[in-house]
């Protein structure tokens, strides 16, 4: 049976242009026209101030008091994915930061759990360490942190098979043959929470390492007879980063900074957390920002927060800072033949925003 809305918007954003008073006609959750509202038959079934590509956030730890760390089950998803809808991101990348095997298997059977109950949104799991390098462990335990060997990948990725997505890991404590191997299995390997030289890191980066993990954070800093792995990353041709924009990860001027180097290579993680008091990370919300033993350890933005804090405290342009929360990472994940856009036959993965950039509605294919 067919079922059909149509969503009309005084702009409507596509990825790639504006549309100003269009609509999109949505049949069986798949977008099959995108008109002007004028060569509409009837009225529109809403109208919002601006439609754009849902966001997508490939780093995210738990919400709603449920670390998926802590609570490793489907119920931990669920509150996730409410959590990210709530922001306008309709996809997200679960993430385990930096511990014991026993943990990063019992969130891999928790998503598998989700995904059995038909839990949606979650497109796997993002592993931050244990492969990292201690000098920059942020608020990652040194106890859990060590170099991988090819017996280490190979069971956490037959475990995480289907599952696994992302990994996390200092170029320059891991052998290049393993990195290579853990990309053939078709992981996306992220620089990040390394010390690594200019050179290591360019190095790693020409190998085939395609991203990196929040820009300036945990990772060696730019300096004039040092310019480390931000250096590496502000001069690859390719190279692309994310960056939690807060104001406390990274202040909004170096944002600024970083986006007049990167342009489209640089693209939005909220890094949130939640409140815990158990686990290896008792996370405490101060302020804004999220604290772990005394030390900043994750974000309390939504990606619909990231996306404002970008045009108003940064002075990025809407379309560019929507493309940052959407296509970018749509990209970095090989996804964006299917998310990041609105085009017709694509799925209809939409968020609905109002003039001052809140959140109104999110229309979702799954």
């Amino acid at each position: 049976m067919l079922e059909q809305k149509i969503y009309s918007a005084a702009k409507i954003f596509t990825g790639e242009q504006d549309l100003e008073n269009h609509a999109i006609v949505v049949s069986n959750n798949f977008i099959e026209a995108i008109v002007s509202i004028e060569s509409l038959h009837k009225n529109a079934d809403e109208h919002f101030d601006i439609i754009a590509p849902a966001f997508i956030d490939i780093q995210i730890y738990g919400a709603h008091k449920k670390l998926l760390s802590v609570y490793p089950e489907a119920d931990a998803l669920f509150k996730l994915n409410d959590y990210c809808k709530n922001g306008g991101a309709l996809h997200f990348m679960a993430t385990v930061a930096t511990n014991s095997y026993e943990v990063i298997f019992a969130c891999i059977d928790a998503i598998k759990d989700y995904w059995q109950q038909g839990g949606t949104g979650c497109l796997g799991l993002h592993v931050e360490g244990p492969w990292i390098n201690p000098i920059k462990k942020g608020a990652h335990l040194t106890s859990y942190i060590h170099p991988p060997t090819k017996e280490s990948i190979d069971d956490l990725l037959n475990y995480g098979k289907g599952v696994i997505q992302i990994i996390t890991l200092a170029p320059e404590i891991c052998e290049p043959s393993l990195i290579q191997y853990i990309q053939s299995q078709g992981i996306i390997v992220s620089a990040g929470h390394s010390n690594a030289s200019y050179q290591e890191a360019t190095d790693a980066f020409n190998a085939g390492i395609k991203t990196a993990t929040h820009l300036f954070n945990a990772m060696s800093p730019f300096e004039h007879r040092a310019p480390g792995m931000v250096g590496a990353i502000f001069n690859h041709p390719t190279t692309m980063c994310s960056i939690v924009p807060d104001g406390y990860h990274v202040n909004f001027e170096a944002i600024k900074i970083a986006k007049k180097q990167l342009g489209n290579r640089l693209f939005v993680i909220t890094d949130a957390v939640t409140e815990t008091t158990t686990g290896a990370y008792p996370h405490q919300l101060m302020g804004d920002k999220y604290e772990s033993n005394g030390i900043l350890s994750g974000s309390a933005l939504t990606m619909a927060k990231a996306v404002k804090n970008l045009v108003e405290k940064v002075g990025i342009p809407l379309n560019e800072a929507l493309r940052m929360a959407s296509l970018y990472p749509a990209q970095v994940i090989k996804k964006n033949n299917m998310l990041g856009s609105i085009k017709v036959g694509l799925p209809a993965n939409l968020v609905c925003l109002n003039k001052h950039l809140l959140v109104e509605k999110t229309i979702t294919a799954n």
